[in-house]
């Protein structure tokens, strides 16, 4: 048996990168929704107007990156 160093290698980087990149965004798509919700003190949210759609719609389209990402990652290996 012999192992194939550099094409384990190969999948370790771009596993490595990808989850990376992977858990970027879905924290960009946090970030973005915590800008919704109103601080603790009680004053009015940090977001409002266009910018609560625009934060709104970031953190959607974010989760929505993640979600095709990972369904095409299940496609990958049952394919």
């Amino acid at each position: 048996m012999k192992i194939d160093w550099a094409a384990l290698a190969s999948v370790f980087g771009v596993s490595l990168v990808v989850t990376v990149a992977l858990v970027g965004v879905f924290t960009l798509g946090i970030v973005a929704l915590s800008k919704l919700s109103a601080p603790a003190d009680g004053t009015t949210p940090a977001a409002s107007g266009g910018t609560a759609a625009l934060a709104r719609t970031g953190a959607y389209a974010a989760f929505a990156a993640c979600v095709a990402a990972v369904a095409y990652g299940i496609y990958l290996i049952v394919a």
